[in-house]
């Protein structure tokens, strides 16, 4: 008694809280913008253009006020030599520093800003694909969670209602006590199933929310995943591709910036104000200069051959992790393509033997309208039809998976 109890509000509860449905694609946008990665690299493309600016600002004239002062006291001729610290001085100036930067040094700078923020791009862009992936593997999971809660509870229908004419049959001695409760387990086996594949369900559909960052215990029916295989781009505009060709410029970008740091140096350098020693009429000590420094590399211990050559191992490793990148890339693609094509044809011939399945459950009923059916043929009708059920709806959710797999590679 208590099993129907809990069967009869396990279907009550279902039914009110499945009346609303939602889609994958809510979930994929709630799970985007709910993503504290995304928005990491949304912020960290965002302060390097930060520091683009920072340094063009870092190349224009630097003007600083600058202020000293020393009192070196001599008592009775002890102390410090008068000729190195003039006793006391005082100095307040105004310092211009510009240095010197050909655009094409600036350039190269600016330019490996420009390629750090392509590179937090791109790994934004599979990011985003690892979390639409993510999220709609565990849609499809919990979609077929409940394609087999819908099922059960349709069996157990089916069984209940059997039940109930195979009880009046048996009270009419058309069956035996025995058939009756043989087929009494049967009906209770299906009502414990229909319990456990709830549970499921429901295990499942939290378990989605979780991941997309949605804090929601409540279990509502998921609509039908709409996935078909989407075209591939091209291997040289794919994001999982482009990360080596980023790659590829961060290396020829330092290599430039190794040989302009070997290029000479100047700046320029003035200032204006007060400094004075006070040794003479010190209100005359306001003035101004202005100088220059100009530095040329000469010799370093061949330091720059060195870099080159860490730079050409950093080539050779990205070139060989790109190659064996491109293999796995092309074997996969073909191996979810083989998978879901199998998968395909596997679906059609268990549709063709569902038909024989439902064919076999209508005559069996009709046949135990009459009393001139076995309940061992109807229990293993039954059981035949569960097994062939159970069988597409597994097959199909291995479809949709596979073409997720696939999809991930279509970016």
């Amino acid at each position: 008694m208590k099993l129907f109890f809990s069967l009869f509000l396990c279907t009550l509860v279902c039914s009110v809280s499945l009346a609303q449905t939602l889609t994958l694609d809510h979930y994929l946008d709630v799970a985007k913008s709910n993503s504290p990665l995304l928005k990491d690299l949304h912020n960290q493309v965002a302060s390097n253009q930060q520091d683009s600016l920072r340094l063009r600002a870092g190349y224009k004239p630097q003007v600083n006020l600058n202020s000293a002062g020393l009192y070196a006291p001599t008592i009775d001729g002890y102390g410090y030599a008068g000729a190195i610290t003039n006793e006391h001085t005082l100095n307040g100036l105004v310092g211009i520093n510009q240095s010197i930067v050909s655009k094409k040094n600036l350039d190269a700078q600016l330019q490996a800003i420009t390629l750090q923020s392509q590179s937090i791009t791109n790994a934004s862009k599979i990011s985003e694909q690892d979390l639409k992936k993510a999220i709609t593997t565990q849609y499809i999971t919990a979609y077929g969670s409940l394609q087999q809660f819908k099922f059960n509870h349709e069996v157990v229908d089916l069984l209940s209602k059997e039940e109930e004419l195979l009880k009046q049959l048996t009270r009419s001695n058309v069956y035996h006590q025995s058939d009756y409760l043989t087929f009494l387990v049967t009906l209770k086996q299906q009502q414990l199933q229909l319990l456990q594949s709830r549970l499921q369900y429901k295990n499942d559909y939290t378990t989605l929310n979780y991941l997309a960052g949605i804090a929601d215990t409540s279990m509502i029916e998921l609509q039908e995943p709409v996935i078909q295989q989407a075209p591939r781009p091209d291997v040289n505009s794919s994001i999982f591709f482009r990360q080596y060709k980023i790659d590829s410029l961060k290396l020829i970008n330092s290599r430039q910036l190794i040989d302009f740091s070997y290029k000479p140096k100047a700046n320029l350098l003035a200032d204006g104000g007060y400094n004075s020693d006070f040794m003479g009429q010190a209100y005359k000590n306001f003035g101004v200069s202005a100088g220059f420094t100009f530095t040329v590399p000469i010799y370093d211990g061949g330091q720059r051959k060195m870099q080159y050559k860490k730079l050409s191992l950093a080539e050779e490793t990205r070139e060989n992790y790109k190659a064996f990148f491109d293999t796995q890339y092309r074997q996969q693609i073909a191996q979810l393509k083989q998978q879901i094509s199998e998968n395909e044809n596997l679906l059609n011939q268990i549709d063709e033997q569902l038909k024989y399945t439902e064919s076999l459950i209508k005559v069996d009923n009709q046949l135990l309208q009459t009393g001139d059916l076995r309940i061992a043929d109807l229990i293993l009708a039954v059981n035949n039809y569960l097994t062939v059920k159970n069988l597409r709806t597994t097959t199909n959710i291995n479809k949709l998976q596979l073409i997720n797999q696939l999809n991930y590679w279509n970016r």
